[in-house]
C-alpha cells in the first residue's frame, strides 16, 4: 500500500522534532550535570580551604578539648554551607576530626579514627578540579574536595558529599523540563497536522482532477483558499483547467467540423459516381456532374492543403523566410490579379492612388497569402457595383493595412467567431460552395506569427472592415 503524502509529512517533521529534543534534552542534562558539579565541587572547595585557612592561622594543635568544640563549630558551619561532609586527616589518612552532629557529644563519632586513601587526598588537593571518589571509606561515590593544613598542623581537610543530590537536582529539571515541552509540543503537533492536511488536501484535489481530465472530464475546480504560494497554485492549476477545456472543446468542434467538411463534398462525389455506374444519370450528363465531382475533388483538395498549411505554421519547428520588402508593390500585385473579377462585378476600388511605398520585414509569401485572402474575400462578399477601400498608415514601429468593403456585412452575434476554424456565415454557406471556412484563420494565425494583430468590424447591410496591424521590423 502506497504511503500517502500527508503520513509521510507528519511522520518525517515529527521525527525531526522528536529528534531535535531529544537531543536538546541531552545536551541540558550534560550541560546541568556539569554546571552543578562544577558548582558543588567550588563550594566544597572553598569550605575546605577556609577550614585550612583557619587552621594555619590558629596557634593552638589539635588534642585541646575547648580548641577542638572550636574548630568543630567552624567546620559545622561549613558544612552547612557546601551540604557535605568535612574532616580534618592528618599525614597518614587517620581522621582526627569530622563535622558531623554526633561529634559534639562524646567528642568522637563513627568516623573518627577511620582512615581514607591518603593517596587519593594528595592527588585530589593538588588538582583544582572536582573529583569521584569513595575515600576507601564509603560504599558509593563521592563528590571529593581536599586542601592541605600547611604550617605546625600538618594533614588535610576533606570534604565529601553524595551525588544523589545532583542526581535528584537532574531529575527536577527534567521533569520541568518535560513538562515545560509538553503543552508546546502538543500545540506544535496539532499546528502541524492541519498545516500539513491542509497542504495535502490541496494537493489531493488536484491530483483528483487530474485524474479527472486524463478521463477526459475537465469540470472540477480547485478552491481558492489562501492567497499564498498554494493559493497561486489552485489559481494557475485552474486557469490550465479551463485552457485545456477550451482547447478540448476546439478539438472536438475541429472533429466534427472536419467531418461536416469532408461528409458534404464525399456524399456529393459517392452519389454522382453512384448514378453514373448504375446508370441513373444519362450518358449525355455525365460530363456535366463529372464537371461537379472535379470541383468537388478540388474543394477537398484546396481544404486538407489548408489544413496542412496551418498545422505547419503552428508547429514550433516551423521558421519564417523574412525579408525586406515594399508592402505597396505586394499589395498592387493582389488586386491587379483580381482584375477580372473586380470588372465582372463593377467594383469601385479606393485609396490605392493614396498608399505610399511601406517598408516591412516579414515572409513575403505568408503575407502575400494574408492580403490575398482578405481581398478575395471582399470581392465575393461585397455587393454589385460596390465598393472596396483601401488604407495603410504607419508609425515608428507599425504598419496599418485596412481594407473595407460595401454589402450585407456580418452580423454582431458572429463577429466574434469569424477567425474560427471551419466557420462559415449562414450567409455565405450557401453562396460561396467553394469556401473551406479555414482563411481567416490561417490569416490570423500568419499575422500573430508576424507579432501584428488582427481585428474585423461590421454593420449589417454597409459595410464590413478588417484591420491589420504588423510590426516594421521583427
Amino acid at each position: 500500500m502506497k504511503r500517502r503524502l500527508f503520513g509521510k509529512y507528519t511522520f518525517s517533521v515529527g521525527f525531526v522534532v522528536l529528534v531535535s529534543l531529544t537531543v536538546m534534552f541531552m545536551i541540558l542534562t550534560i550541560v546541568c550535570n556539569n554546571y552543578i558539579s562544577a558548582t558543588k565541587y567550588d563550594t566544597m572547595h572553598k569550605s575546605c580551604k577556609s577550614v585550612s585557612d583557619f587552621l594555619e592561622n590558629s596557634s593552638q594543635r589539635l588534642g585541646d578539648i575547648p580548641t577542638e568544640i572550636g574548630i568543630y563549630h567552624v567546620m559545622n558551619n561549613y558544612t552547612q554551607f557546601s551540604d557535605s561532609d568535612l574532616y580534618i586527616v592528618d599525614d597518614k589518612g587517620i581522621i582526627l576530626l569530622c563535622s558531623c552532629d554526633a561529634w559534639p557529644e562524646q567528642h568522637n563519632c563513627e568516623h573518627t579514627g577511620s582512615q581514607v586513601d591518603i593517596d587519593s587526598v594528595i592527588i585530589i588537593s593538588k588538582n583544582d578540579k572536582h573529583t569521584l571518589n569513595d575515600l576507601g571509606i564509603y560504599k558509593n561515590l563521592q563528590f571529593v574536595a581536599a586542601t592541605e593544613i600547611k604550617g605546625s598542623n600538618t594533614g588535610y581537610v576533606v570534604a565529601a558529599a553524595p551525588t544523589t543530590a545532583v542526581k535528584e537536582l537532574i531529575s527536577k529539571v527534567t521533569k520541568m523540563y518535560i513538562f515545560s515541552i509538553v503543552v508546546p509540543l502538543i500545540i506544535m503537533l496539532l499546528v502541524l497536522y492541519f498545516i500539513t492536511y491542509r497542504l495535502t488536501n490541496s494537493l489531493k484535489l488536484m491530483s483528483d482532477a487530474a485524474k479527472s481530465m486524463a478521463k477526459g472530464d475537465f469540470s472540477k475546480r480547485i478552491p481558492v483558499t489562501s492567497d499564498d504560494e498554494l493559493g497561486e497554485l489552485a489559481i494557475s492549476f485552474n486557469q490550465m483547467t479551463n485552457s485545456l477545456s477550451k482547447l478540448e472543446t476546439v478539438r472536438k468542434n475541429f472533429v466534427a467540423d472536419v467531418s461536416h467538411e469532408l461528409k458534404t463534398p464525399m456524399t456529393t462525389i459517392a452519389g454522382f459516381i453512384d448514378g453514373i455506374i448504375d446508370g441513373t444519370i444519362e450518358k449525355d450528363k455525365h460530363k456535366y456532374y463529372l464537371g461537379i465531382v472535379y470541383d468537388e475533388i478540388k474543394r477537398l483538395s484546396r481544404m486538407v492543403e489548408s489544413m496542412l498549411n496551418i498545422s505547419r505554421l503552428e508547429s514550433e519547428e516551423f521558421s519564417m523566410k523574412t525579408e525586406n520588402f515594399d508592402f505597396k508593390e505586394l499589395l498592387f500585385s493582389v488586386v491587379i490579379s483580381q482584375e477580372q473579377r473586380i470588372e465582372q462585378k463593377n467594383l469601385n476600388i479606393n485609396g490605392l492612388d493614396t498608399i505610399d511605398s511601406v517598408t516591412i520585414r516579414a515572409d513575403r509569401d505568408l503575407i502575400y497569402r494574408v492580403v490575398y485572402n482578405l481581398v478575395d474575400n471582399a470581392i465575393k462578399f461585397v455587393d454589385e457595383n460596390g465598393d472596396i477601400n483601401f488604407n495603410v498608415n504607419v508609425d515608428s514601429k507599425y504598419m496599418f493595412f485596412n481594407i473595407k468593403n460595401t454589402g450585407q456585412g456580418i452580423p454582431q452575434s458572429e463577429l466574434s467567431m469569424i477567425f474560427e476554424r471551419f466557420y462559415k456565415s449562414d450567409k455565405s454557406r450557401s453562396a460561396i460552395k467553394n469556401s473551406t471556412g479555414l482563411g481567416l484563420y490561417m490569416v490570423k494565425t500568419i499575422v500573430k506569427k508576424h507579432g501584428g494583430n488582427i481585428s474585423v468590424s461590421s454593420k449589417e447591410n454597409e459595410y464590413t472592415q478588417f484591420s491589420v496591424r504588423l510590426p516594421l521590423i521583427k
